[in-house]
C-alpha cells in the first residue's frame, strides 16, 4: 500500500518502523526532522518529503500531528476524494478529522503503542476496524471500539502501564540494592510479569498466586489495605472526567 505520515513524533516513527520491509511504500513529512531522516535511512521503502507530497504521494494517510495544531497544519493541504485518513490524535474526533481532510475519509481514529514499532502491541481503534486490520495485524491485535465513550474509557484505563511500570521499576531497584546483578533483577521481574499476565487473565493469576501465607497474597494484601485499589479507581475516573 501506499501510506503517508504526517508529523513523526515518537509514536508515528514507532508506527513506520513496524511497517517498514513489508512491501508499503511509506512516505514521512519532514517534520521531526531527526526521526524521519533516521527512518528513510534505516529503510529503503521510506521516504522523507514536505507535508503535501506526503499527501500526494500516498493512499491511506496517518495523522500523527498534536490535536491543538492539527487545523492550521491540515487546512493548507489539499487532499483527494479517493483517500483514507487515520488519526492517532486522542484529542480530535472524526468528524473533526473528516472537517479537516475533506473531500478525503477520515476512516478511522487509532491509538498506538510504541511496541508497535517489535509488533506484538494492542491497537485501539475507533472507526474502519477492517482497513487497519489490513494494514496491521497479524503482527498486531486490534481492539475494535464502539464510540467515543468508550475510546475515552479506554484512553483513561491504559494509562494504568505508567503506574504499573512504575511498580515493577521500584520493586526492581528495591532488588538490586540486595543482589549481585541489579540489571538481571530487573530483566527478571519485567519477564515475570508480562510473560504471566499474556498467558493468563488477571482474575485467574490472582487466584493462583493466593497460596495462604505465601509472598504474592501478603504483598497484595499490604497493598490493598494501604488502599492502592481505590487509588486506581479514583484516578482512573479523574482522567476520564
Amino acid at each position: 500500500m501506499r501510506l503517508g505520515v504526517l508529523g513523526c513524533g515518537t509514536i508515528a516513527a514507532a508506527v513506520v518502523r513496524g511497517l517498514a520491509g513489508k512491501g508499503h511504500q511509506i512516505t514521512v513529512s519532514e517534520r521531526s526532522a531527526s526521526h524521519s531522516a533516521a527512518l528513510a535511512t534505516a529503510f529503503e521503502d521510506v521516504a522523507v518529503a514536505d507535508n503535501q507530497a506526503v499527501v500526494d504521494a500516498s493512499d491511506v494517510v496517518f495523522l500523527g500531528l498534536m490535536a491543538e495544531s492539527a487545523a492550521a497544519i491540515l487546512s493548507g493541504l489539499a487532499f483527494r476524494a479517493d483517500q483514507q485518513v487515520v488519526s492517532f490524535m486522542a484529542g480530535a474526533d472524526l468528524e473533526q478529522v473528516s472537517h479537516w481532510v475533506a473531500p478525503a475519509r477520515a476512516a478511522a481514529v487509532m491509538m498506538p503503542f510504541p511496541g508497535i514499532a517489535r509488533g506484538g502491541s494492542p491497537v485501539m481503534v475507533l472507526g474502519d476496524t477492517a482497513l487497519l486490520a489490513r494494514i496491521f495485524e497479524p503482527d498486531n491485535r486490534i481492539f475494535a471500539l464502539r464510540d467515543g465513550s468508550e475510546l475515552k474509557a479506554y484512553l483513561s484505563a491504559q494509562a494504568v502501564l505508567s503506574p504499573a511500570a512504575r511498580l515493577v521499576g521500584d520493586a526492581a531497584d528495591w532488588l538490586g540494592q540486595r543482589v549481585s546483578d541489579p540489571a538481571q533483577g530487573e530483566a527478571f521481574l519485567r519477564m515475570l510479569v508480562s510473560s504471566s499476565l499474556q498467558a493468563s487473565g488477571c482474575t485467574e493469576l490472582i487466584d493462583a498466586l493466593n497460596t495462604p501465607g505465601g509472598y504474592n497474597q501478603r504483598l497484595r494484601l499490604y497493598m490493598e489495605a494501604a488502599g492502592i485499589r481505590e487509588s486506581l479507581a479514583k484516578g482512573l475516573s479523574k482522567l476520564e472526567g
